[in-house]
């Protein structure tokens, strides 16, 4: 029932829950209510008793000393004719030893008979009460004369108007509650609706927004300073700050893309110049011994291989420079470009790099190639920037558990606490500090991946994993 309930909109939430506030407060208000009749009734009820006894006992009190039978019946047939109508239904007068002397109805209470037998549910005049289940009750009181029990009176009063009064209140009361309830329910729930509907109208903006949510429009929010409109506004202030921050992790990942390029650069003017050399070399070779064959053919190999290397280095750079990857798969010429990208930066840093990358890859992993390769780029080059001169770098890549694993290792010292935060948690970037461990995490996270950090005894190792079918969730 409590889950039923929570599972209702609040517009409707609400509005039962005052109507069930109101069924509870009609409820006491109603008991108050039918306990005040009832002890009006009974007070009216023991007045009239009180005075039926009273007049009783004045004119039957000498009576019932003398033991006048028929006096004392004669006063009670003019008594009941009197009351005709009225609530008095019988009516038995009994001397001291308890012998009926007379009674209204002798029929049903015998003269000399025991008045025992019809006073035992007979009760006394302050415990008198409408609110019985029979509607009759029966009243025993002491017939005194000048200040002595001369006998006792049994009266049978009739309630059955009083016990119908009280029905009748009881379903005017349930009638005008249940109205009340009804009525200010449903206002309650039309008021509801209206107050909230800024607040649907937002969940609906949330709802909708996909990953590109959209500001609320102006003329949608409302007038003042309520808190419907001071959240909605705070709304259009997160959708702002959404697409700023969007924009400015757009343009960090450009600067961190320019960057390691331009890390590269320098090495690879130094990987592009020294063929270059060699080229002119053979060039001038072959000018110098054109008339000899050999030489010829020598220097021709020489300029092939050269001309070769610096095709591939030319390709390598343009593909890792170029935007448009999202429409092609990873394939392994990529890690080929990557290991060639990645080259002139450790022979310049005098390090050794253990490279283990498959020939081919599963037609089924369908990675995308752009952010594989910024990853793979930017964890070796943080990896040779850690690994420092004469150090040494692996890089392990390898289809596992239908998807592809990389695993990224050095020999530096372990790894700083900002820069683990940057890779593995959400908090905010620290002033100063590069963000290609960052845009690594927000790449990998874009993929479905997972990225663990393991230092070893003289690794520390990176282990980046990517489930496969990725690729056009990011394209």
């Amino acid at each position: 029932m409590v889950r039923a309930l929570r599972n209702l909109p609040l517009s409707l939430r609400l509005p039962l829950l005052g109507a069930a506030m109101m069924v509870l407060v009609g409820a006491v208000a109603s008991q108050q209510v039918l306990s005040a009749l009832g002890r009006v009734q009974d007070t009216r009820l023991r007045e009239l008793a009180a005075l039926h006894v009273e007049g009783l006992s004045v004119a039957l009190g000498p009576l019932v000393l003398r033991r006048d039978i028929w006096e004392v019946y004669d006063t009670l047939d003019r008594a009941a004719r009197e009351s005709a109508g009225r609530r008095m239904v019988l009516t038995a007068v009994a001397d001291e030893a308890g012998h009926v002397l007379a009674a209204t109805d002798p029929r049903r209470v015998p003269v000399d008979s025991m008045i025992d037998r019809i006073a035992h549910e007979a009760v006394p005049l302050a415990q008198l009460s409408a609110g019985t289940s029979e509607s009759t009750v029966r009243l025993v009181a002491p017939l005194n004369f000048q200040g002595r029990t001369v006998g006792r009176i049994v009266t049978e009063l009739d309630v059955s108007d009083l016990q119908q009064e009280r029905w009748r209140a009881l379903w005017l009361l349930l009638i005008a509650n249940a109205l009340a309830t009804t009525i200010l329910a449903g206002l309650g729930y039309v008021a509801m609706r209206q107050m909230l509907r800024p607040v649907s109208r937002l969940a609906r903006q949330m709802s909708s927004a996909e990953g590109d949510p959209q500001p609320i429009d102006e003329a949608d929010i409302p007038d003042g300073d309520g808190e419907i409109a001071r959240l909605s506004r705070i709304y259009n202030s997160m959708v702002h700050d959404v697409a700023a921050k969007a924009d400015v992790e757009r343009r960090l990942a450009e600067r961190e893309r320019f960057v390691a390029l331009g890390r590269l650069s320098s090495s690879l003017a130094h990987e592009i110049n020294n063929p270059l050399g060699g080229l002119l070399n053979a060039a001038d070779t072959i000018r110098t011994f054109s008339h000899r064959p050999e030489v010829i053919e020598a220097s021709a190999d020489l300029l092939e291989r050269g001309l070769r290397h610096l095709r591939d280095v030319a390709r390598a750079t343009l593909d890792q420079n170029r935007l448009d990857h999202a429409g092609r798969s990873f394939s392994a010429e990529d890690c080929e470009d990557i290991h060639l990208l990645i080259l002139p930066e450790l022979k310049r840093m005098s390090q050794r790099i253990d490279w283990s990358a498959p020939k081919d890859l599963p037609p089924g992993l369908d990675l995308p190639a752009a952010p594989l390769r910024q990853i793979m780029l930017n964890l070796l080059l943080n990896a040779s920037a850690a690994a420092g001169t004469d150090g040494v770098v692996q890089l392990d890549a390898c289809p596992a558990h239908d998807g592809l694993e990389i695993a990224i290792s050095n020999s530096g010292p372990p790894m700083s606490d900002a820069a683990r935060e940057r890779l593995l948690s959400d908090v905010a970037l620290s002033p100063g500090g590069g963000v290609g461990l960052r845009l690594v995490r927000d790449l990998v996270k874009g993929l479905g991946g997972t990225i663990a950090l393991a230092r070893g005894p003289d690794m520390t190792t990176i282990r980046v994993s990517l489930p496969a079918g990725q690729r056009g969730k990011n394209a």
